[in-house]
């Protein structure tokens, strides 16, 4: 039975999900070593010289995919802002790849995109040794007519949720965050608890590197640029002053 239903599978990959017309170049070069939709891919029946070219690909292809992240759009003050992705051709190839490695799947940026970064203010990369704000001024949380969050991801040959105590992956007015005084919005970012009065603005940290993505649904302006405006600037670390820049 098992295997009748992984034939079933394969036939729909391969028949009845056809590939885009656009893809028949590649897939042409692709069925020269044995890559075919609804097929199985048997290295060992290649020629030796053919596999030893092939026994490293995994490796490669990671680390030229996780080179081209910025594929995935254009850098604003430190954030990757995503543009075009959830529609895609025979030109995007490598932001497809990247999409699939740490993002799988994407919305179109009409019903949402994804900002992250890699690095604090101060340029440096972002670590769970170290503590840090991100402070929202007032009415300029990211501007969406749907929802936002932040999620937090630790970096192992891909991006994955950070496991904690509080089962908590995201941060977002969800957790019913405090305010300050005047109105603007401060969350923390770092590996241990910043204390209880603030653990609903808290986003748990992996103790290395990491990446905090913001998700904006359904935001005010289709242009992922224009719909960055509002954000609050960088992550500061929690020795120096939190920004309330309002852009």
């Amino acid at each position: 039975m098992e295997h009748q239903n992984t034939g079933a599978r394969k036939k729909a990959m391969g028949g009845d999900a056809p590939p885009a017309a656009g893809d028949g170049p590649i897939l042409a070069s692709m069925a020269k070593i044995g890559i075919v939709p609804g097929k199985p891919f048997e290295m060992s029946k290649l020629d030796p010289a053919v596999q030893a070219a092939l026994k490293d690909i995994p490796q490669s292809a990671l680390k030229k995919i996780e080179d081209n992240k910025a594929a995935l759009g254009g850098i604003i003050d430190g954030w990757v802002v995503t543009k075009g992705l959830g529609t895609y051709g025979p030109d995007s190839y490598m932001m497809r790849a990247v999409v699939a490695a740490f993002g799988w799947p994407a919305n179109q940026q009409r019903d949402a995109v994804y900002p992250y970064t890699e690095t604090d203010s101060r340029g440096q990369k972002l670590t769970g040794a170290n503590k840090y704000t991100l402070t929202f001024a007032k009415d300029a949380t990211p501007p969406v007519n749907g929802f936002w969050s932040i999620t937090m991801y630790m970096i192992d040959q891909g991006w994955w949720f950070v496991p904690n105590p509080q089962n908590k992956f995201t941060v977002s007015l969800r957790d019913n965050p405090k305010f300050n005084a005047d109105g603007s919005l401060t969350l923390y970012f770092q590996n241990e608890s910043p204390g209880k009065d603030k653990e609903a603005n808290w986003l748990p940290a992996p103790k290395g590197e990491f990446i905090p993505m913001l998700r904006m649904y359904w935001p005010k302006d289709e242009s992922p640029a224009r719909s960055y405006v509002g954000l609050a600037g960088q992550l500061d670390r929690l020795a120096s002053l939190a920004r309330d820049e309002q852009r």
